[in-house]
């Protein structure tokens, strides 16, 4: 069956708070980047991007604090207002949320393109993107709403605190490309791809704003859109790894290089930056007489540069500062106190209780004590004879010829199963013997420890087997670093219903050649549930670890793709 690629229309809400009791002049990463934007307009971003021939002054419609339009969304504060049109934060009184609205009027040279751009943006359904809610023209006015993230901070102002760590400058570039190669796929592009536009979240997603739409309202164009996405995509690179914008001009709160020294890699404008994030940046920005530090080739197409990424070894974040024995090892507990409160200085010692007489002190207590004490002794005598006849009993059926028992030199505990322990991944590949991978950037989600995120497969109208209509199989090959042990695993999966089938191989290669029919089988199962164990009669020797996955259930429409059979893997973990 052919494949295809739909996205759906998806609108979360995340105001956090409620919008309705925000203030007027509440900062929030949404309007600071908007504030800014007029600043930047004339900075240099992308090649190829060119602005529209100026047109004649266009007046701004007199709009104020507490407008409504269509009744509906409630107007709180303009953050722009630049070449006719004007950007606000506003309230949604309808779902009782914050939203951010452009405004420009029906006669706007542009309004036309910003509304064919806005309802393209929304037809994408990314989440990877600040989604448009609504586009509309009434009382000769348009009007673009869409997302209001309050949790998240922008990438201007993270710069602004300094360059970012090696991991989330890895993170930043891997997530952007993936989604704006999703973008271009379906036939948009950005073309205004600046530290304004990317937001980070309190999860630490990254967030794309302004898909389209940006450069719709500024009439930018561009011969080579997915050049110019992809060049952008290098320059917020650069741009996190430098805290400089790898241009002469200074812009987004940022300065520029050095005059007449044309463009120098990452790594020689600040020590101890990441070479490989360094000549990724490179290989981005290859453009207008700048190449690569190195030998491998420029990228260009945010899809390329993806793949640049998903080949890159894996960077780990770092490890979590854990605070010094003296500040953890200290409780409340102090011996000789433990049950009871302790005396704090100046407080009125308490008063001892009495303790009653001891029992039995009398001349009949006395005796009864003796008696008790005679009676144990002889039952104590009576059970240690007995205990040490079964003893000699049991040493003698022992010793006999025939009995069928051996001696143990060693003790039972050797013969204790050892406990299983998780055998850690270090790489990990798309397994597509049929050259159509389906999702090849995104495998490090599987054992990323975080069951949030996860690989996903297409989705297909036949199933929930995939062959013989659609494909023999779907996998991923991982790499535990060496020769290991595999007794079991356990594989968590985004959709439950009937039925998932996956099969474990022991192989040779990260790119293993050949079909699965001559590779060493270690373990199979399925599963109509969102977990499956999976279980080998003896342990298999193995680095390289193929899983195979040859049926996925039916799952409905999401933010990602429509409804089908299809199935996600959120976390991977293998033991031996």
């Amino acid at each position: 069956m052919a494949e295809r690629s739909t996205a759906a229309v998806d609108v979360a809400d995340n105001s956090g708070d409620d919008p309705l009791t925000a203030k007027a002049d509440a900062t929030t990463a949404d309007g600071a980047a908007e504030k800014q934007d007029a600043a930047d307009t004339s900075a240099r971003t992308t090649d190829g991007e060119r602005e529209a021939e100026e047109q004649p002054a266009i007046t701004t419609p007199e709009l104020h604090s507490g407008h409504k339009l269509a009744r509906r969304y409630r107007l709180e504060e303009c953050v722009t207002r630049l070449d006719g049109f004007s950007s606000w934060r506003a309230v949604d009184e309808k779902l009782r949320r914050a939203v951010g609205i452009h405004v420009l009027p029906a006669d706007h040279p542009r309004a036309r393109s910003v509304l064919a751009a806005a309802r393209s943006a929304a037809l994408l359904g990314d989440p990877r993107f600040v989604q448009v809610l609504d586009a509309v023209e009434e009382n000769d006015l348009v009007y673009v709403v869409h997302e209001w993230l309050p949790d998240a901070t922008e990438l201007t102002t993270l710069l602004a605190a300094g360059p970012l760590e090696p991991y989330d400058a890895y993170q930043l570039v891997s997530q952007v490309s993936q989604a704006m190669a999703a973008a271009h796929r379906e036939g948009l592009a950005h073309l205004r791809l600046t530290p304004s536009a990317v937001l980070r979240t309190s999860t630490g997603q990254y967030r794309i704003r302004g898909l389209a739409v940006n450069a719709a309202l500024r009439g930018i164009r561009a011969e080579r859109p997915q050049r110019t996405d992809t060049e952008s995509i290098g320059a917020l690179l650069y741009a996190a790894l430098t805290q400089r914008w790898p241009y002469e001009n200074d812009a987004h709160g940022l300065s520029g290089l050095p005059k007449g020294v044309g463009l120098i890699a990452p790594d020689q404008v600040r020590a101890g930056i990441h070479r490989g994030l360094s000549e990724l940046a490179m290989r981005a920005l290859a453009n207008d007489g700048a190449t690569a530090s190195r030998q491998e080739p420029a990228c260009a197409t945010p899809d390329e540069l993806a793949k640049a990424v998903a080949a890159m070894p894996r960077i780990r974040p770092p490890e979590p500062a854990f605070p010094p024995p003296s500040d953890y090892q200290r409780t409340t507990y102090q011996q000789g106190t433990y049950g009871r409160p302790q005396q704090h200085p100046g407080a009125v010692p308490t008063q001892a209780v009495p303790m009653p007489p001891p029992p039995l002190q009398s001349r009949t207590g006395k005796a009864l004590k003796w008696a008790v004490s005679a009676l144990l002794i002889a039952a104590l005598g009576l059970g240690s004879w007995q205990i040490a006849d079964r003893l000699l009993d049991k040493d003698t059926a022992q010793n006999e010829p025939g009995s069928g028992q051996t001696a143990d030199p060693g003790g039972s505990d050797d013969k204790k199963p050892k406990a299983p322990v998780v055998l850690p991944i270090q790489d990990a590949k798309e397994y597509a013997p049929d050259n159509k991978p389906q999702n090849a950037a995104e495998v490090d989600l599987t054992y990323d420890d975080d069951d949030g995120s996860y690989w996903r497969t297409k989705y297909y109208y036949d199933g929930p087997e995939l062959e013989p209509t659609v494909k023999r199989g779907v996998g991923i090959v991982y790499d535990l670093g060496s020769e290991k042990e595999v007794t079991a695993a356990s594989i968590g999966l985004r959709h439950g219903g009937d039925h998932t089938t996956i099969t474990l191989y022991a192989v040779d290669a990260l790119s293993p050649s050949g079909s699965v029919d001559g590779m060493q089988k270690i373990a199979s199962g399925r599963t109509n549930g969102t977990t499956l164990q999976l279980s080998t009669d003896k342990p298999v020797k193995s680095r390289y670890v193929l899983l195979w996955m040859t049926a996925m259930p039916y799952s409905g429409q999401d933010g990602y793709s429509s409804e089908g059979y299809k199935q996600g893997i959120t976390d991977v973990k293998f033991t031996g």
